[in-house]
């Protein structure tokens, strides 16, 4: 008779470490946070800042995140959705909402700190590589509120939106260090970035490119992917103007809300939404009538 190992033994589960919760649910890269959260011993107590970019389905997600040993702060935040507050009704989760949504982040958090006169950041974006750099207040430098961008478990691939909205918090007057390798227009030969490349994604020139595409070559399925754009006379010629006009909003006020938001939920009103969409628990007598049922239908079998 052949012997088995036993490769798993009581041994071996005795010295079994389970992995965190997060890295389980596939939801945390646990060796990008350590390195993203460690701050310098010489630093002791000193906040260390992220810039929290998350995407789903419909929205952009923001965050400036200092970590703690109590756990996450969030200092302050910006969504997509919020852009229409500014008059970008559409397209919420592409390349130009990307660069808005970092914009507005990045007003905010200096508005908050009162540094917003101090560090303006590029008010009219060309689509150069710029990093923002100490500034003068009442003869003394002042250095830049800084964050380290943090993209989750997304791909860093040349060209993605994560990228947009850290270009949109560069140009805010955040500190965020990074290269040009990654923007849009970055040729990998010549290790150049084409600077009108990235200037025509910033003010959606690319969506308007593919409407007017789209519209010479197939009405139809141009009409059904941007018919919310043509309810409200938006045309691939005015997308530009748009967000021009929008970003000038942001930077005259980053904490304006839509009038389409109304008042906010109280906790009730947000409980009582949540249990619309919630399956009632069956009571102990419908669980009953429920084997009952079953036993009955096996027996008629």
């Amino acid at each position: 008779m052949p012997f088995h190992k036993a490769v798993k033994s009581s041994a071996y589960y005795s010295r079994f470490q389970t992995k965190y919760k997060r890295r389980r649910q596939g939801k945390t890269d646990y060796y990008a946070r350590k390195r993203l959260i460690t701050q310098a011993k010489n630093k002791y107590n000193a906040p260390k800042y992220r810039l929290v970019v998350r995407f789903t389905n419909r929205d952009i997600i923001t965050q400036i995140v200092t970590s703690e040993i109590s756990g996450d702060k969030i200092f302050a935040a910006a969504y997509s959705h919020e852009l229409k507050a500014y008059g970008i009704e559409h397209g919420l989760t592409n390349w130009a909402a990307s660069y808005a949504t970092g914009l507005l982040l990045a007003r905010r958090v200096l508005k908050k700190l009162g540094l917003d006169e101090t560090f303006a950041g590029v008010e009219e974006p060309d689509g150069e590589y710029t990093l923002t750099e100490a500034a003068e207040e009442d003869g003394e430098e002042r250095r830049p509120f800084k964050a380290f961008l943090d993209v989750g478990l997304a791909r860093t691939s040349t060209g993605a939106r994560v990228f947009g909205v850290m270009k949109g918090a560069s140009d805010g007057g955040i500190l965020v260090p990074h290269s040009e390798n990654r923007f849009p227009g970055f040729d990998m030969e010549s290790k150049e970035l084409d600077a009108e490349t990235l200037k025509k994604y910033i003010y959606g020139g690319h969506v308007a490119e593919y409407m007017e595409t789209l519209a010479d070559d197939d009405e139809e399925r141009y009409k059904s992917q941007f018919q919310k754009y043509l309810d409200d006379d938006l045309e691939a010629d005015g997308l530009e103007d748009l967000y021009t006009e929008a970003h000038a909003a942001i930077r005259e006020d980053p904490f304006k809300k839509a009038e389409s938001e109304g008042p906010k939920k109280s906790k009730a009103e947000w409980k009582a939404e949540s249990k619309k969409y919630r399956t009632p628990k069956a009571t102990k007598a419908e669980k009953e009538e429920k084997v009952k049922a079953k036993i009955a239908a096996l027996r008629a079998e």
